[in-house]
C-alpha cells in the first residue's frame, strides 16, 4: 500500500516545568492571563506530525512517503529521514524560510502548553495532488498542517477519488465548521483524541454515529484509558500497554497512528491495528521525544504478545 503523510514538518523545543500549571490560572482572572514559567530543562528535537506518524510506521516496515513544506534548515532532517526509511522526495523546500517550529512546556502531571510557528508549512498549498505524477497513493492521511493546505487536500481527494485518513487535531481550532464537515464528509476514517472529538461535534452537529454516516470508521484516543474504534458494526475498546517509566506524552498519539497504519497496510483488522497503535504509542511515551523510541521486530512483537493476542499474524512483520 502506498501511504503519503501530508502535514507539518518542524523542529521541538521541548521544556520541562517543575510544578503544576493548574495551581497559577486564577479562575476569576482567565481573561487577564500573564503568566511566565521558569522551566528546567529543554531539549531539540525532530518533529512535526507527518514525520513522527512515518518514524513509527518506517520503525514496522512500511514505507511511507512525505508530502510537505520544508526550510532551508531541513537537510540534516532530510537525511535522518530517509536513513529510516522514509521517502522525502516530495518535501519541497522553500528558499528563505526556515522550518515550522513547535515551543512545548510540560508540567509533572504532563500538562501541556505549547506555540507553533508555522514557517515553511504555510507554503504547503504549493503542494498539490493534482499534479502528481506516476501511480496515485491507495491511502493519504491529513494531518494539522497549514489550514488552507488542509482544506485543499481534502477538496482534492475527494475529487481525485483518493481515499484518507483525516486527522485534523490541532487545527480543529483553526477550520471553521463548513470545513470540517466537507473533511469528515469525505474520509475513510477520522482520527482524534476525545478532546478533539468533542470540539468537532460542537463545531459541526456531527455525534459519531452520524459520522459513521460517511466514515468507514472512526478512533479516538483517550490517554490512559486507551482508544475507541467505532464502525457501522459496534464498537471495539483498545486498552494501552503499561508504560515501564512515563517521561514524554510529545508525539504519544503520532506513534499510535504510525502503528495502526503499519497493521492496516497490510490489510489487518481494525483491533489488531489498534493494538499496534497501542504498543506503539507507549514505546513513544517511554522516551524524550516523538522521533527517540526504537525497537527490534523481535522486541516490538514479544512485548505485544504479553498483552494482546494475534493468532500468530504479527509474524509478518518479519518479512
Amino acid at each position: 500500500m502506498k501511504i503519503v503523510l501530508t502535514g507539518s514538518v518542524a523542529y521541538d523545543y521541548l521544556m520541562t516545568f517543575p510544578g503544576y500549571f493548574r495551581e497559577h490560572f486564577l479562575a476569576d482572572k482567565l481573561d487577564q492571563i500573564s503568566l511566565s514559567f521558569l522551566v528546567e530543562t529543554m531539549t531539540l528535537r525532530r518533529g512535526g506530525v507527518a514525520p513522527n506518524i512515518g518514524y513509527t510506521l518506517a520503525l514496522l516496515g512500511g514505507k511511507p512517503q512525505l508530502m510537505a513544506t520544508v526550510g532551508e534548515d531541513f537537510e540534516d532532517y532530510r537525511q535522518w529521514l530517509e536513513n529510516k526509511g522514509i521517502d522525502t522526495s516530495l518535501a519541497k523546500v522553500v528558499p528563505g524560510v526556515f522550518t515550522a517550529s513547535f515551543f512545548a512546556n510540560t508540567d509533572r502531571s504532563n500538562a501541556q502548553i505549547a506555540s507553533f510557528y508555522p514557517g515553511a508549512m504555510a507554503f504547503a498549498s504549493q503542494l498539490s495532488f493534482r499534479t502528481w505524477q506516476g501511480e496515485r497513493p491507495d491511502l493519504v492521511v491529513i494531518s494539522p498542517n497549514d489550514p488552507g493546505a488542509m482544506n485543499q487536500y481534502v477538496q482534492e481527494c475527494a475529487e481525485l477519488g483518493i481515499p484518507y485518513f483525516y486527522d485534523p487535531s490541532q487545527q480543529i481550532v483553526r477550520l471553521d465548521a463548513a470545513s470540517l464537515r466537507k473533511g469528515v464528509e469525505s474520509c475513510q476514517a477520522l482520527f482524534v483524541n476525545d478532546y478533539e472529538y468533542g470540539l468537532i461535534e460542537k463545531a459541526t452537529g456531527l455525534d459519531i454515529q452520524s459520522i459513521l454516516n460517511y466514515a468507514a470508521f472512526v478512533v479516538v484516543t483517550r490517554g490512559e484509558n486507551g482508544a475507541d474504534i467505532y464502525t457501522r458494526a459496534g464498537e471495539i475498546h483498545i486498552p494501552v500497554v503499561p508504560a515501564a517509566l512515563i517521561v514524554d506524552p510529545t508525539g504519544v498519539g503520532d506513534a499510535f497512528r504510525g502503528g495502526f497504519l503499519a497493521g492496516y497496510q497490510r490489510g489487518w483488522g481494525l483491533e489488531l491495528c489498534g493494538q499496534i497503535g497501542a504498543l506503539a504509542a507507549t514505546y513513544c511515551l517511554e522516551q524524550a521525544g516523538p522521533q527517540s523510541h526504537h525497537y527490534t521486530t523481535q522486541e516490538f512483537v514479544a512485548r505485544f504478545r504479553l498483552y494482546y493476542e494475534d493468532q500468530g499474524q504479527l509474524d509478518a512483520l518479519f518479512e
